[in-house]
């Protein structure tokens, strides 16, 4: 077995150190681990041997080849703080005499933060339709579904009666690039869907072969802009002010699920998010309502 370079007997110290003095906890190390190693592998293809060769530019050259392979900007941000955190910790350790880094800015990453819908927002667009129509018996599924998966309005207009496993409780969802992905759905969605898919779309269907989940008054897949259309109008119905987009629903979906105690990378994976750095967004959202909360409900708040 080959001897571990400097860079990664210096990298592994500074990981045992997180878990062994600063206490973070495995998913946290592990996420510290996945930034530092892929700095570390970029670094040896420059020749890099041990830390105190590194530069200000080789970081340069490597958040310009983060960028290349279409890194978020919040991803190459979070992974040049974590080298920060690296060298700080070599510099009080003595095994380095300056800082590689000083007067180095990062990434700019987006401002602002999605919009979402509360709870109570929720539940008065979900029964905004009229379930006793057809057409209603259709929109009150297909928000259900939105919501319950956090579908982009693309993956709901192209949604197949086939990728619905009501056996296992999930989606099979073609998303960006038509990538694959499995979504669980609970129940009540689930229960929904099939009232729709046994009544309604039957008859919408008029007899025609098709495929798709959502039809429209036609008995065709029901369009993009038929679903904004929609949407829109339950919007109103149920007196939610300001614009809400298939995508609010989306990062609802996310912030609900945050707030609920999942875990980054299983949102990641529910959303279809390529680069965990486009799922970060929703820690900021949870952030500013934990400290809401705070400020409602602590005595000096």
């Amino acid at each position: 077995m080959a001897a571990l370079s400097q860079l990664d007997q210096d990298l592994d110290q500074y990981l045992a150190f997180l878990a062994a003095i600063r206490g973070l906890s495995a998913n946290t190390v592990e996420a510290y681990a996945d930034d530092l190693k892929d700095i570390a592998e970029f670094m040896r293809g420059q020749e890099v041997e041990a830390w105190p060769q590194l530069d200000s530019l080789h970081v340069l050259a490597y958040l310009a080849q983060a960028k290349k392979r279409d890194l978020a900007p919040r991803t190459r941000a979070r992974r040049l703080s974590s080298l920060r955190g690296l060298i700080k910790h070599l510099l009080q350790e003595g095994r380095l005499q300056s800082d590689p880094l000083a007067g180095l800015s990062g990434p700019k990453t987006p401002d602002g933060l999605p919009h979402f819908l509360s709870r109570q927002e929720v539940e008065r667009l979900l029964d905004a339709p009229d379930a006793s129509s057809d057409l209603g018996m259709r929109d009150r599924a297909m928000l259900e579904l939105m919501y319950a998966a956090g579908l982009r309005a693309s993956e709901v207009t192209t949604l197949g009666v086939g990728d619905v496993q009501f056996q296992v409780g999930c989606l099979v969802v073609r998303g960006k690039g038509s990538k694959e992905r499995l979504v669980p759905v609970h129940q009540t969605a689930l229960d929904v869907l099939r009232d729709y898919l046994e009544g309604a779309r039957e008859r919408l269907r008029k007899q025609k072969r098709v495929e798709e989940v959502f039809l429209n008054v036609r008995g065709s897949a029901l369009s993009r802009m038929g679903l904004w259309k929609i949407l829109r109008k339950h919007v109103l119905a149920a007196g939610i002010k300001g614009q809400v987009s298939p995508h609010t629903l989306r990062h609802t979906f996310a912030t609900h699920l945050l707030e609920g105690g999942a875990d980054l990378r299983s949102v990641q994976l529910m959303l279809g998010h390529a680069d965990i750095g486009t799922t970060e967004i929703y820690t900021h959202v949870d952030r500013q309502r934990l400290a809401q909360v705070h400020k409602q409900f602590h005595p000096r708040g």
